[in-house]
């Protein structure tokens, strides 16, 4: 039996009407049976990052929350819409915070990423950028098979926004399930 995996889910999105709010709700029965899905502390009351603000005061709780949780995860899925071709800038504001503590939440931690978007790329430009930030931060990015849940509007009811579209579900389940074996790798080594 596969060991289990806790892995921190960070959605994006601030509205909980988006699609990668939803995308972040089908999870749970996408995920393989050695994986345990944790919904991220909110960042939404994060102050915007300013270093004075940070030495006078030191860190604000809801970012030592959400630093605390990367690091007691065993990886790290960012669930994000794309904002004029990049991350959204609550979510880039969250990672700055945290990008600035001694101990790096994001150092060796594995992540992958999941996009949905209304465009026909599914927030393909959102997931370059955020491999960036990652990279420069020293996680172990998950690499393939990748989500782009582009047309967003045809792959979920209209009305309830559960996720309807059965090969975006494979998708999932797929990248889910590769992702189990990319963090067991890791913490093997």
């Amino acid at each position: 039996m596969a060991e289990q995996v806790k892995v921190l889910v960070i959605c994006g999105s601030l509205r909980k009407g988006s699609y990668n709010a939803a995308l972040t709700r089908a999870l749970p029965a996408l995920a393989p049976p050695e994986m345990t899905l944790i919904a991220a502390p909110p960042f939404d009351a994060f102050p915007l990052y300013n270093a004075d603000m940070q030495e006078s005061s030191g860190f604000p709780a809801p970012a030592n929350a959400l630093a605390d949780a990367v690091r007691a995860a065993d990886g790290v899925l960012f669930v994000t819409p794309e904002y004029n071709w990049s991350m959204p800038g609550a979510l880039k504001n969250a990672i700055d915070w945290l990008s600035r503590m001694k101990e790096q939440p994001f150092k060796e931690k594995p992540v992958a990423i999941q996009s949905a978007s209304q465009g026909p790329l599914g927030g393909a430009r959102m997931q370059y950028h955020w491999r960036m930030s990652m990279t420069f931060l020293g996680a172990f990015i998950y690499g393939t098979p990748e989500v782009f849940v582009g047309l967003a509007a045809t792959k979920f009811d209209k009305d309830t926004l559960e996720l309807k579209d059965q090969p975006t579900k494979d998708a999932v389940k797929t990248q889910l399930a590769a992702f189990a074996k990319f963090i067991q790798r890791m913490k093997a080594h």
